[in-house]
């Protein structure tokens, strides 16, 4: 069972369905989850300024989805602090990455995709930073 961490992006998407919510459903179903208090507060705040775009129920809906996901996760504090992304805000998945030594980042987010692994491997992170879809082909392929 690996240990993934997804971006609050791809879990906001993944709440109107397609691939990223078939990405995140496998990734709960399959592997450990982990969020911190930070992501999970990066998830209210957007949720909040989208309730302005969305019907009550489709608000609800997505409400339910994203608290099932949260509820699923573990959620954990971070402890260490790792600088190496093009944006700061992206340095805390980097920084959790670390903290729990997860296996993959399942993100759509081109500052943390473009960042070569032996970057990472200087900072002590083993992690695969993937997009959903070469996360899906990957766990399709271990089928």
């Amino acid at each position: 069972m690996a240990k993934i961490i997804i971006d609050a992006n791809i879990i906001i998407s993944a709440a109107f369905g397609g691939k990223l919510l078939e990405a995140a459903v496998i990734a709960l179903n399959k592997h450990s989850v982990y969020l911190s208090k930070e992501i999970v507060q990066e998830l209210r705040t957007v949720f909040t300024r989208l309730s302005k775009k969305l019907t009550e129920e489709q608000l609800a809906a997505i409400n339910k989805k994203m608290d099932e996901l949260i509820a699923h996760a573990k959620l954990v504090e971070v402890n260490e602090s790792v600088t190496l992304s093009r944006d700061a805000a992206d340095d805390h998945y980097l920084s959790l990455c670390k903290t729990i030594g997860s296996d993959f980042l399942v993100t759509g987010d081109k500052d943390l995709l473009c960042i070569e692994q032996h970057m990472l491997k200087k900072e002590g992170i083993d992690t695969r930073i993937v997009n959903p879809r070469e996360f899906l082909e990957e766990q399709t392929s271990l089928s």
